[in-house]
């Protein structure tokens, strides 16, 4: 039987991993679908504590998983499939593979949020993409221009990194100014390659016929006129749903499907806790994710301590 499992290894995960290995409690850590968590598909992170110059995102993530390794915790690729938490021990079923542990710490993270528009779905991984660190890059998108829906720092960031690739970056925002930092705000308007396109929505996406992304349909809030906007793909960044699906009536989620602790990082199930972004509709940061996945691990640690007492 294991002491710890965590599900994920993103900030949260990982740093619960680092908390509960030096506490000689061999945690058990699941990558789910995405080894590393959302912080892998960013390119450099400038507001995590202790890298003056930033720091990549994926290197930031191989950082933290070596350190929780060197511990002794152990990190498989697999993913929570079934959960049942309403005995001791609780019961997971991994990949198909029936798992027992003490404690569950769960720092699964959250996803990206679609547009649900009409060819978003058709046209995804055909210039539809969520990730333009991830695809960026590719041949289609070269010299092209590049449309990024979002009016937030993942939005600012995602135009600016595009720049190095796109002929023109049209930032969609559904207000008439960014929801951005400031900084960042400032930084992407600065920019030469990047027009900003406010008061409008994204309504559909072109061309499922062609196969690929031709164009999108744009909507102005105020004038309700629609518009055609020529482009070679689409970067989504409106923001993330938490990765909680496993846990709909089995533990308390608010509105949003986001799980609610009862007091620090504990829930309503003994044994369980929560971390991370699938626990904070607020802050989103790593940071603070990191800090959630030492408050859970320190509470595992004292209900095993206080269990074999």
């Amino acid at each position: 039987m294991e002491q710890v499992v965590i599900m994920g290894t993103g900030c949260a995960g990982l740093t619960a991993a680092v908390y509960t290995a030096r506490a000689n409690l061999n945690p058990l850590c699941f990558t789910g679908t995405l080894p590393g968590g959302l912080l892998t598909t960013t390119s450099i992170v400038e507001n995590f504590p202790g890298f003056p110059e930033g720091v990549d995102g994926y290197e930031l993530m191989i950082r933290m998983q070596k350190q929780a390794e060197k511990f002794g915790a152990r990190v498989q690729f697999a993913t929570v499939e079934k959960v049942d938490l309403s005995g001791d021990p609780l019961r997971l079923v991994v990949d198909g593979e029936p798992i027992e542990t003490r404690t569950l710490i769960i720092a699964s993270g959250a996803g990206h949020r679609h547009l649900d528009v009409p060819g978003e779905h058709e046209l995804e991984k055909k210039g539809v993409t969520y990730c333009a660190t991830c695809d960026g890059a590719l041949p289609p998108f070269r010299n092209q221009p590049l449309v990024v829906v979002g009016g937030g720092d993942s939005a600012c960031e995602e135009a600016m990194y595009l720049t190095r690739f796109a002929s023109k970056v049209y930032l969609v925002h559904r207000r008439d100014s960014l929801r951005a930092s400031r900084i960042m705000a400032e930084r992407t308007l600065a920019h030469p390659k990047i027009q900003p396109v406010w008061d409008s929505i994204v309504t559909a996406v072109h061309d499922i016929q062609a196969d690929k992304v031709t164009g999108v349909s744009l909507k102005n809030l105020k004038t309700e006129v629609v518009s055609l906007l020529p482009c070679a793909g689409l970067f989504v960044a409106v923001g993330h749903i938490p990765n909680t699906q496993l846990f709909r009536g089995v533990l308390d989620l608010d509105d949003g499907g986001y799980i609610r602790p009862t007091t620090g990082a504990a829930t309503g199930s003994p044994g369980v806790f929560v971390a991370g972004d699938c626990a904070d509709r607020v802050y989103r940061q790593a940071i603070t994710a990191a800090g959630m996945g030492c408050m859970a691990a320190i509470e595992a640690e004292r209900y095993l301590a206080g269990r074999s007492g």
